[in-house]
């Protein structure tokens, strides 16, 4: 299995009535130098200026974004070139980012090459150091800065983090 982390910009709480901006992941080794950013045009009028503003793009910059179907198609390569056996979606809310990834895959490819299930990398810490409520994020060594491939590379630094230093049983391949 190959794991990947994902995060996802988006201009309102749900695909479908909203649209997903920007998106980045990286795959999941010791080196982390294999990303992908899709920027992706609205695919809907409705917007929550809010929820934009946290990608740092306006809606007129969004407006000339690519194509979602083409996007998803080169993530979905991207996702092919760089696994070894079945890919895992990794992600720091993957109720917001799967939700959001799981249905433009859907909706503009017909498929989805992560399957249907995805991984929490809070769960993962919480589960290791045994505390529901125990913190993570201040092992992210890349700043948090809502640019997706940014945000995926800090998720996958604590990923890389709970296998080596504190024994996390996951096979990097």
């Amino acid at each position: 299995m190959s794991y990947f982390v994902v995060d996802i910009e988006s201009d309102g709480p749900i695909p479908g009535d909203y649209s997903m901006i920007c998106f980045g992941a990286v795959l999941v080794d010791e080196a982390l130098n294999k990303t992908f950013y899709g920027k992706i045009r609205p695919i809907s009028q409705k917007f929550v200026p809010e929820a934009l503003a946290v990608s740092g793009f306006s809606r007129e910059e969004t407006l000339l974004f690519d194509d979602p179907t083409e996007t998803m198609l080169a993530f979905e390569e991207w996702i092919k070139v760089n696994s070894k056996g079945r890919p895992v979606f990794m992600s720091d809310n993957n109720g917001f980012d799967w939700m959001f990834i799981c249905w433009y895959f859907h909706h503009f490819t017909g498929r989805n090459p992560f399957g249907f299930s995805s991984r929490r990398i809070s769960d993962l810490y919480c589960g290791l150091v045994k505390d529901t409520f125990a913190q993570w994020k201040h092992l992210r060594k890349t700043e948090h800065t809502h640019n997706p491939v940014d945000d995926a590379k800090g998720n996958a630094e604590v990923v890389l983090h709970m296998k080596n230093e504190m024994g996390l049983k996951i096979s990097l391949k």
